[in-house]
């Protein structure tokens, strides 16, 4: 890991240096209509007088007035531009040789003539990182190295988020993110969750936003805040469509692909894509664990073998002006056969004469297929006065089909063989049902927010366990070790939340959501035997107050402060108390005494010049649930526990970077302190560790419609489920895009991890058991696609649209491996 850490070392200092060591030249204004009447929200471009080129751009105040800087110095002139006026120019202005500062004329905008309908799609981009005051997007559709992606990998790659080598996900080093998809929660446990956003191709994904404290209006799950994928909708009038195919080199060669058709007139938007996926994912874990006397070393290797598809259709239809009808459906199906071959050299009673070696072969080989279905309908309504409704009703439907086989041979030192052969089924079915609105209306000088939401979610998970017969293949069900589990959750929540623009300097934004949750979880063992925790109801109500203070201190500097109160449910298997044993040595199990884990945060982000954005946080959380791993005799086992607390100080800094004409970047930093308490089956845990990572991203014009991208992301030491410390890693991507036929295809190659630095390690040292584990999958890719776009060119901006499945697919743990 050292050329990793010295190479991200390296190009974050000159990134850096490059970009902030420089003096800056000032340009203020002001803008106005023509009544004298000051213009928030103009871009103002300052562009090179030779030839028009774009230099740096920027947006008035509320007051009207403006300022840019930058490291240029020459012959300038700025441009003024709001969509409903007419351009305008300033006069031609020099900076350098000694003048710093320019103070243009105020400008007034006249109205422009007529009506703007619509606009034609020109070569304008967004960038690929934005920092907005409440989340920060990544721009996918923008992205070079995003090529041939899935949404799981770009996830990794997305700015403060992390994931591990259980695609357990992460943000800014704090575990519980709720994963959204177009505003919908997916109620997914992290294998399923993993398997979902691993089917969905980068080419459907517009942008992924992520917003680390939000607001009373979403659910109050999520602790470390949320993740929205937001997927590429029409936005366009007329017929249109993109088609892509995508190639990807691995350890062994994938295939991708993708068609979006849509049409849209003045009342009607009809839009509709899919995708699919095939080919074989291969990783790789190695094992080293010391237990009491005896030493376990096991390596394996894991196929997955998958085809998926996921399409999405939906219409929309304006009534009129005010009210707009709208009907969506998304499908998802994966079907993949995954298989695992390990070796584990067992040596019992180590320094002994009686010291005894012998080696377990085991494989499993789990079949497996998952459908996803989601369906909304929704109503908007929205007048000239500011009130908007938003009411959506949906049904959410989830099954999950596995069966394991799962032969273990142990073979000693003479030979002689001993075989356990294993089989399972596990079918899981998972309805959703939710109701929500949202009303929005201008109240008491500012904007006021209510809403309520309902939702019932039920879930039939089957474990049936079998013994095989060695020599027949014959299997026997095993009574005494499976069950039927069956969960019902009824959570009915209601929010009020309230914003305000005090004055020029001051806004305000506060909010309270309650939440009654009732649940039932119910365990029946196939041989009649009554556990002690196999029926545990539930029913608790909590609050969840949010506030923010947003101080414009000056034209430069700006300080935001928010607080908000999350909770984390427990995923629905998680709650299943029974067994799932993997092999001979490893099994895990559920806890149906699992509680919600709380946490509260508190968040100061300080923006200088508009760009800048440095963060500063605490989070508390109570009753703490993570993923433990410990012993029972000579096996491990893994099970999800509630330690004391957790405690995260965090810090972050990110910048866009416009170093030159031609090149543009940006860059990201997080580091975060945490503290562990709490006892794992009354042994005392007590962890302090510092975690801090990187992102960068460049992005070079070459001209002739070529460009180019560089991206990095890092992640330091870190503690992963209490117990675990993990390594450095990180990697490096390279990029290169064509644009053909008229800039109407495009076709990209890039290579990821080009360093390999991606694979992990890991160790444990807890309960008298130590590990030292590490391993890695194919992050080191070549990647081609070809994108070719077809139809209409002319642009209406499409209306935002959460359906009410907020909260309850995320949680969802079915069939699979």
């Amino acid at each position: 890991m050292k050329k990793q850490f010295y190479l991200f070392t390296l190009l974050f200092s000159l990134f850096a240096f490059k970009s902030f060591s420089q003096n800056k030249n000032s340009i203020t204004g002001f803008v106005q209509d023509n009544g004298g009447k000051p213009l928030a929200a103009v871009t103002i471009s300052l562009l090179k007088a030779k030839d028009s080129s774009l230099i740096k751009a920027g947006i008035s105040d509320k007051d009207g007035s403006f300022e840019l800087s930058t490291n240029r110095e020459g012959s300038f002139l700025l441009s003024y531009t709001i969509v409903g006026f007419e351009k305008k120019f300033s006069p031609v202005f020099e900076l350098g040789n000694g003048k710093t500062t320019y103070a243009a004329p105020k400008i007034s905008l006249a109205i422009a003539q007529g009506k703007l309908q619509e606009v034609t799609v020109s070569a304008a981009r967004k960038p690929l990182i934005e920092v907005k005051a409440d989340k920060m997007v990544f721009n996918v559709e923008n992205s070079i190295n995003a090529t041939g992606s899935d949404a799981m990998e770009l996830l990794q790659k997305s700015p403060g988020v992390q994931v591990d080598n259980n695609d357990n996900i992460s943000m800014k080093g704090k575990t519980g993110v709720r994963v959204y998809v177009d505003g919908k929660m997916l109620q997914l446990d992290s294998k399923d969750l993993a398997a979902y956003l691993k089917s969905i191709n980068s080419n459907d994904i517009e942008a992924i936003e992520m917003i680390s404290n939000p607001s009373a209006k979403y659910d109050a799950s999520g602790n470390a805040g949320i993740i929205n994928i937001r997927l590429k909708k029409n936005k366009k009038y007329g017929t249109n469509g993109t088609a892509t195919l995508g190639f990807v080199q691995g350890v062994t060669p994938k295939g991708n692909g993708s068609l979006n058709l849509n049409y849209r007139d003045k009342k009607i938007n009809l839009f509709s894509n899919v995708s699919g996926n095939i080919g074989d994912h291969q990783n790789t874990m190695n094992l080293y664990r010391t237990q009491k006397d005896s030493i376990y070393d096991q390596h394996s290797t894991n196929v997955n073998d998958g085809k998926s598809i996921n399409a999405k259709a939906g219409a929309d239809f304006f009534i009129n002006s005010k009210n707009t009808f709208g009907v969506m459906a998304r499908i998802g199906y994966d079907d993949n056969v995954w298989t695992s071959n390990s070796h584990t050299d067992i040596c019992t009673h180590v320094n002994s004469p009686d010291s005894f070696v012998k080696t377990l072969a085991a494989t499993n080989r789990l079949p497996s297929k998952r459908t996803n279905v989601n369906t909304n309908i929704n109503y908007r309504f929205a007048d000239t006065s500011g009130t908007e409704v938003n009411a959506d009703a949906d049904y959410g439907f989830f099954s999950g089909r596995g069966n394991s086989y799962q032969p273990n041979t142990y073979i000693d030192r003479k030979n002689i063989f001993t075989r356990y052969i294993y089989a399972n089924n596990t079918p899981t079915d998972i309805d959703i049902y939710t109701a929500k609105v949202d009303v929005e209306m201008n109240r008491w000088k500012g904007k006021l927010g209510f809403g309520a939401k309902f939702s019932y979610v039920k879930t039939k998970n089957t474990f049936d366990f079998f013994n095989v017969d060695p020599l027949t293949n014959a299997q026997s069900k095993a009574l005494d070790r499976s069950n039927n589990f069956t969960y019902k959750e009824n959570v009915n929540a209601g929010y009020i939340n309230y914003q305000r623009q005090i004055n020029a300097k001051f806004s305000i934004q506060t909010g309270l959501r309650i939440e009654n949750t009732n649940s039932v979880g119910d365990l029946t063992r196939a041989d009649g035997t009554v556990q002690t925790d196999g029926y545990v109801p539930r029913n608790y109500t909590n609050l969840f107050p949010s506030a923010a203070i947003t101080w414009n201190v000056n034209k430069k500097n700006t300080l935001n402060l928010t607080y908000s109160r999350r909770i984390d449910r427990p995923t629905y298997q998680d709650l299943n108390p029974f067994e799932n044993k993997l092999d001979e040595l490893t099994y895990e199990k559920g806890n149906a005494k699992l509680k919600p884990q709380y946490t509260d945060n508190i968040e100061l982000t300080h923006t200088f010049m508009g760009f800048l954005n440095t963060t500063t946080g605490y989070s508390h959380v109570s009753d703490y649930a993570t993923q433990i791993t410990d012993t029972v005799g000579n096996a491990t086992y893994v099970e999800q526990q509630n330690l004391a607390t957790q405690q995260i100080i965090s810090f972050s800094i990110g910048s866009p970077l416009p170093i030159k004409k031609w090149w543009n970047g940006y860059v990201n930093f997080w580091y975060n302190y945490q503290i562990f308490d709490g006892h794992i089956n009354d042994k005392p845990v007590h962890q302090e560790i510092p975690m801090y990572g990187a992102y960068l991203q460049n992005t070079f014009k070459l001209g002739h419609d070529y460009t180019a991208e560089m991206s990095g992301w890092f992640n330091g030491p870190s503690i992963w489920g209490a117990t675990w410390r993990t390594k450095p890693q990180g990697g490096i991507d390279v990029g290169i895009q064509k644009q053909l036929l008229d800039k109407k295809a495009s076709i990209k190659l890039s290579a990821t991890d080009i360093l390999h630095t991606a694979p992990w390690k890991a160790n444990s040292n807890f309960g008298g058991m130590v590990i030292n584990g590490g391993g890695a999958w194919e992050s080191t890719t070549v990647r081609l696609n070809f994108t070719y776009r077809f139809g209409s060119n002319q642009i209406k901006a499409s209306r935002e649209r959460k359906t009410g499945l907020e909260s309850e697919s995320q949680r969802i743990k079915g069939g699979g491996n």
